[in-house]
């Protein structure tokens, strides 16, 4: 060994060495935070990552008595043969149909919601609101269903009730494929826009107070206010959940749209998600290797998308993600 370089190897070792010393007693020093993130970090690699050794059965006949290595390789077919599909336009319309209707309808009204509380004085009516608001996030998915199927009912619903006392005839809602998007979207937006303008309301309270009060001194209305010193202040927070939202905007609610689907509303209820169960365990020829192509193909567009927006929220905004 050329002995010039001798000790620079030694400088090397001895620096990585306490690196790695300190890095354990840093460790050492907070195990307890270290402790109580290893059940979400298993979590994530466990659920998460995991399964995603078993995406090769998309590229494969998979059998279950040959096991997934054993099992044939096929490439691009169960693709190519959604691709090809009767039902590839129909579901990939009705998914991106109900996805980019509930963004619209959902994304603003918790900004909204936030704001409005945010400039109400009226500590005793902010409380009541927040928790009439809250509330409906905390109701699961099936009695949220039953609920909707119960008010739209058209002999003893109260929506229908209420039309024929005034004059009109009742609707059999759910048995309507035009309402299938609004009904859904819209019963979203009642059940989550008080719990997602949590994280707004939490943005307008780091607002610096000095900026309001400077814009007071100045003369400026509360409307100004708003615009000018409270939407910018959450602007970041806004635009980091759209990227997030983006990012799973294919991924459609399979538990909600599947119990409020039925033969009469299926034109445009079929979603990726409820195409790929039927294909993949309703069916009595299950197709494993197929409903998981599907599933791939859903994870694949949705990681497109928020590489995309990502990359446009960077360019216009200098707010992204990576």
């Amino acid at each position: 060994m050329d002995i010039k370089k001798t000790p620079q190897i030694n400088g090397k070792v001895l620096e990585r060495t306490s690196a790695f010393l300190n890095a354990k007693k840093q460790i050492k020093k907070s195990l307890e935070l270290y402790l109580i993130f290893l059940l979400p970090f298993l979590w994530f690699i466990i659920f998460r990552y995991g399964p995603m050794y078993g995406l090769q059965i998309a590229f494969r006949d998979y059998r279950a008595v040959d096991g997934i290595w054993g099992s044939r390789w096929i490439g691009l077919a169960n693709f190519i043969k959604f691709f090809n599909s009767y039902e590839f336009k129909r579901v990939v319309t009705n998914t991106l149909g109900i996805a980019i209707y509930n963004l619209i309808a959902s994304f603003p009204m918790p900004i909204m919601l936030a704001i409005a509380l945010n400039v109400s004085y009226r500590n005793k009516f902010k409380k009541v609101t927040q928790y009439v608001t809250y509330m409906p996030y905390f109701i699961s998915t099936v009695v949220m269903v039953g609920i909707i199927l119960r008010f739209l009912n058209p002999r003893i619903g109260v929506v229908n009730k209420l039309i024929t006392a005034l004059g009109g005839e009742a609707v059999d809602f759910m048995a309507v494929p035009e309402y299938f998007k609004s009904i859904y979207v819209w019963s979203g937006v009642w059940q989550y826009t008080g719990w997602n303008s949590i994280i707004y309301l939490a943005a307008l309270a780091s607002v610096s107070p000095e900026l309001h009060e400077a814009a007071m001194i100045d003369g400026a209305s509360r409307f100004k206010r708003v615009i000018y010193i409270d939407l910018p202040g959450i602007m970041p927070t806004a635009v980091i959940l759209l990227i997030l939202n983006c990012g799973h905007l294919m991924n459609v609610g399979f538990e909600k749209v599947f119990l409020m689907q039925n033969p009469l509303n299926l034109r445009t209820s079929q979603v990726i998600a409820t195409y790929e169960y039927s294909v993949g365990l309703k069916s009595a020829a299950a197709n494993f290797s197929y409903a998981t192509a599907i599933g791939f193909f859903n994870s694949v567009i949705n990681l497109i998308l928020i590489v995309i927006v990502n990359k446009i929220a960077k360019k216009y905004t200098e707010i992204s993600l990576w």
